[in-house]
């Protein structure tokens, strides 16, 4: 571990393989560190946000306001390379025309997020910087010319600009524009105790909705997308291949759909908690997964399969296990080539559909259904882990075994214990 100061910053580095946590070692949901109670609070006072890039002015940059100068500090954790997060404290921004303030309550980790620890996305994260994009919380000022929000507000945040001028964007399909940029990959993150935010990114939340449980609502949608392109009809038989946080999401959703659902999980505690959550599960290494498919759909095979797992074999089985004109809705970041039985496609007339993000509406129905109690968000989290320690969430959650969604609560500023 090393220690810097500056007049202005002061930053914490760690080496995200220093080593492997237990889930037993952090803090559980709605516990302090004592195991006191933790309840929701709106926290007030000036902060604003670590700024090495921002959005004001289509992502120009601008200097932040030393603590030093009046403003409040800030803590904030970044990816600063070479496999390390750096929790730091700096000064502050007000919200600038069109954006708001937001006090963030808590950020979730995603594999999205490990890709940018590993360094996969070197290539578009300017490092150091703030990252995670699963966030909840509330607005705590509103800048010039923002209107219909207000502070307090709970909120969470569509993490997709896009340019509107592409081909895409032109045809309706925003969401995967050309020139996307993803909040937390090409932009600074949310796991920052304040963050400013373009307001035309805001989604409403319930008063009453948990914010731990909000903070679930990005990945929420990426399955309400991931089950929408699969146009499933109720009573329609699907298989999940992959039972991590999104694979068990896809399958929540697709019953709430209607489906009968078979999720697909080598691990023992994903299929534990999948099956917690009165999903049918079947572990790979006991069973002949095709063979167990054609007894349960009567030889007529899967209407649509879901490959979450983003492993090679994964995308041979889902074909051998899709009906006669099945779905195969690829959901999963395959980063290389796959060979595929097209002669399968063929004699099937078989359709697959990529699934990349999600649009408002997925967002909109996402906090729907977590709000309706038809997704229970809160039996995926495994851990909540103070922002000071961030470095720790990340080791947890990368150190695999019985975790599935880590969050940080971003309030939480105490470091290691």
């Amino acid at each position: 571990m090393t220690r810097s100061a500056g007049r202005c910053r002061t930053y914490v580095c760690y080496n995200s393989g220093v080593k492997n946590i237990s889930v037993n070692e952090i803090r559980k949901p709605g516990h302090g560190a004592a195991g006191e109670p933790r309840h929701q609070r709106h926290h007030g006072g000036d902060p604003g946000r670590l700024t090495e890039r921002v959005y004001n002015g289509g992502g120009r940059r601008r200097p932040s306001t030393p603590p030093g100068d009046g403003a409040h500090a800030m803590t904030a954790a970044r990816y600063a390379g070479n496999g390390t997060i750096v929790v730091g404290e700096d000064g502050t921004d007000p919200p600038g025309p069109g954006e708001v303030r937001l006090a963030v309550a808590y950020t979730g980790i995603c594999g999205t997020d490990l890709h940018v620890l590993h360094g996969a996305m070197d290539h578009r994260v300017r490092v150091p910087q703030v990252i995670g994009h699963e966030m909840a919380g509330r607005i705590e000022a509103v800048g010039e010319s923002v209107t219909g929000w207000a502070a307090g507000q709970p909120v969470t945040v569509m993490p997709l600009e896009w340019c509107g001028r592409c081909p895409a964007c032109r045809a309706g399909h925003r969401h995967i524009c050309h020139r996307l940029s993803f909040v937390g990959i090409d932009a600074p993150g949310s796991m920052q105790t304040t963050w400013n935010v373009p307001a035309h990114l805001l989604v409403a939340l319930p008063e009453d909705l948990p914010l731990p449980h909000a903070a679930l609502v990005e990945p929420t949608a990426v399955a309400v997308h991931d089950v929408r392109r699969a146009a499933l009809v109720a009573g329609e038989r699907v298989v999940v291949i992959g039972g991590g946080p999104v694979g068990v999401l896809v399958a929540l959703v697709a019953g709430a759909a209607g489906a009968d659902v078979l999720l697909v999980e080598i691990n023992e505690h994903r299929r534990a908690v999948a099956d917690r959550l009165g999903l049918t599960t079947l572990d790979p290494d006991r069973g002949d997964v095709a063979a167990h498919v054609q007894t349960w759909t009567a030889g007529a095979g899967a209407a649509a399969v879901f490959e979450v797992s983003g492993a090679e074999a994964a995308v041979t089985t889902a074909v051998d296990l899709l009906a006669v004109r099945g779905r195969l809705v690829v959901v999963a970041i395959h980063g290389q080539p796959r060979a595929v039985n097209l002669h399968r496609f063929f004699w099937r007339e078989l359709t697959m559909l990529g699934a990349r993000v999600y649009e408002r509406a997925d967002f909109e129905r996402a906090v729907d259904l977590i709000h309706g109690r038809q997704i229970p968000v809160e039996a995926l989290i495994s851990a909540v882990i103070p922002i000071g320690d961030a470095p720790s969430a990340f080791r947890a959650l990368a150190g695999g075994g019985a975790v599935m969604k880590v969050l940080v609560d971003c309030q939480d500023t105490r470091g290691p214990r």
